[in-house]
């Protein structure tokens, strides 16, 4: 599913295909949901889960915050 989100860094409008389904999505969405990201999408990596928490890519994240090394 192609999901689109806006970066809460930088406004940028971002998108990712990620192997979701609908019914996830609503969930996560969801006002009355209690359950943690990763207990709702148990197959995504942990830069899946950020980008629908917070619209960033992995690429734009290193931008603004730089690698592990750094």
């Amino acid at each position: 599913m192609l999901v689109i989100r806006k970066s809460l860094f930088t406004g940028v409008m971002n998108e990712m295909d990620l192997p979701i389904s609908q019914e996830q999505l609503n969930e996560f969405e969801s006002d009355n949901n209690s359950r943690l990201v990763q207990d709702i999408f148990p197959n995504l990596n942990s830069e899946q889960r950020e980008f629908l928490m917070t619209g960033s890519t992995s690429a734009e994240w290193e931008d603004l915050f730089g690698g592990e090394d750094e």
